[in-house]
């Protein structure tokens, strides 16, 4: 089995780590704070207990996947001897190009660098390596454990022997790996955040409430939640970044993020994150009650 580093242990990374882990995988899971990579095996912990409840797991096989994760505060110490490097630190362009010059000075020579962006250009991330060839894309859906699909985006130069080893290495975490090309948005992004945007833009302009247009995506088009609830769930700042890398990407006006989008992120409202967006998010409670904003 490859050891993995994964680099960031927030909702992606700490989930991204499990299924690796839980697979027979040996991974480093890398977070410049400690308290950070704690809090993020204790929500591997949970979650591991979640499917030991519900039978898909024995309680050995939960110990022996977190005996297999260990943490690290350094990239530098992190991916000493890592084969794969997964990169799922927050979806900023600065920040991951920075940690790819690191990765490319540090990982060895062979490593595959993978970068779990749900937009950003791995053209982009791959020049900035000595090694472009090796560079992919790697895009795990959210809850990891759950989510059977894996996106696999190929950079302009990412060759054809490291795509086939990721699709394989997906398929080994019992994902299903789809390869895309490298163009903003990729596949997944590129049509649901247009609808997420859309839905904002019904809410901004008076057709419809928080509400109303959740119910009719969930019973008219038979979405498990409605897009109003998936963003607050994804995060409405990674909404907004995600139609902005679409609208200077594509140069396309039908991707400009709507006002009201803005403006909640520039507010603070950024969803189940901040404890509130289109509805309020209260610790433990899985009550869905339109944030007070947008009630009639």
């Amino acid at each position: 089995m490859l050891h993995v580093a994964v680099i960031g242990s927030g909702t992606m990374g700490n989930g991204i780590a499990h299924v690796f882990a839980q697979h027979g995988f040996s991974v480093t899971l890398i977070d410049i704070s400690q308290p950070a990579l704690d809090k993020a095996l204790s929500t591997i912990g949970k979650n591991l207990d979640r499917q030991v409840t519900k039978g898909g797991l024995s309680e050995d096989d939960k110990t022996a996947t977190l005996g297999r994760i260990t943490t690290r505060t350094s990239i530098a110490e992190g991916v000493t001897n890592a084969q794969l490097v997964v990169e799922a630190a927050t979806e900023n362009v600065d920040l991951k190009l920075q940690i790819f010059r690191d990765l490319d000075l540090y990982a060895p020579q062979g490593a595959i660098l993978a970068s779990n962006t749900s937009s950003i250009s791995i053209t982009r991330i791959a020049a900035v390596t000595r090694r472009a060839e090796q560079v992919i894309g790697m895009h795990f859906m959210n809850p990891v454990p759950v989510m059977k699909l894996v996106e696999v985006i190929r950079g302009y130069a990412t060759s054809d022997a490291v795509t086939e080893q990721v699709m394989d290495i997906a398929r080994q975490l019992g994902k299903t790996p789809t390869e895309v090309n490298d163009y903003p948005g990729f596949v997944a992004n590129r049509i649901l955040m247009p609808m997420i945007n859309e839905a904002i833009y019904s809410l901004f302009e008076g057709v419809a409430g928080v509400e109303e247009i959740d119910t009719v995506m969930k019973l008219g088009m038979a979405h498990p939640m409605g897009p109003l609830q998936l963003a607050d769930f994804i995060g409405l700042d990674v909404c907004l970044a995600i139609l902005r890398v679409l609208h200077d990407g594509l140069g396309n006006p039908k991707y400009a993020p709507c006002p009201l989008l803005v403006n909640m992120v520039m507010a603070g409202r950024l969803g189940v994150k901040s404890g509130e967006g289109f509805y309020t998010h209260a610790p433990g409670s899985k009550d869905l009650v339109v944030a007070s904003r947008f009630q009639k």
